[in-house]
């Protein structure tokens, strides 16, 4: 399992790091291993496509919260998103998982952020609860091969078009 230090670093190393990592979503008796092969970072009050970008609020005082605490949030009144805050406490910043893969599974079925949380069952429940304690049923354990650089794409994150000088960031990564 990956431990807390590891999300103590800065934002866009973890979301390219995290790459090839494992989500392990415990169900029941059931076990569920996917490869993470999508992420984006959210780095900063400054960075405009941030829920962080105009302060603390009830709804964003998670990502202000210790590395590693999970900040899932609900979107267009039907989806989850699952995030992990990085860096230091106070400082806001996460990274969104988009995508993961599962063996034996169609891609379809979680090559973006809604559809991930809902096959994996990750939902409001988990906010605020730490990802590197196994007991909450959802955490993340090391890749099993080294992701090199050039396996790595960068492209602007999805859906930010108001982020105004942030919007074309190359902050999303994909496994390629």
């Amino acid at each position: 399992m990956l431990p807390q230090s590891f999300y103590n670093q800065k934002t866009l190393k973890v979301a390219q790091d995290l790459l090839g990592c494992f989500l392990i979503r415990k169900i029941g008796n059931k076990t569920i291993r996917a490869k993470i092969i999508e992420t984006e970072g959210y780095n900063g009050p400054r960075d405009k496509a941030s829920h962080a970008s105009r302060g603390m609020t009830e709804r964003n005082k998670v990502m202000f919260a210790s590395p590693g605490t999970i900040y899932v949030y609900f979107t267009y009144g039907m989806h989850n998103m699952f995030n992990i805050v990085t860096e230091s406490q106070g400082y806001p910043a996460a990274v969104l998982i988009r995508g993961v893969e599962v063996v034996g599974k169609d891609r379809k079925l979680t090559n973006g952020p809604a559809k991930m949380t809902k096959f994996l069952n990750i939902n409001k429940s988990f906010n605020e609860k730490k990802i590197f304690e196994r007991k909450n049923g959802l955490w993340i354990e090391e890749r099993e091969e080294k992701i090199k650089s050039t396996q790595i794409k960068k492209t602007p994150r999805i859906g930010i078009d108001y982020a105004e000088e942030y919007k074309d960031k190359l902050w999303r990564y994909l496994i390629t």
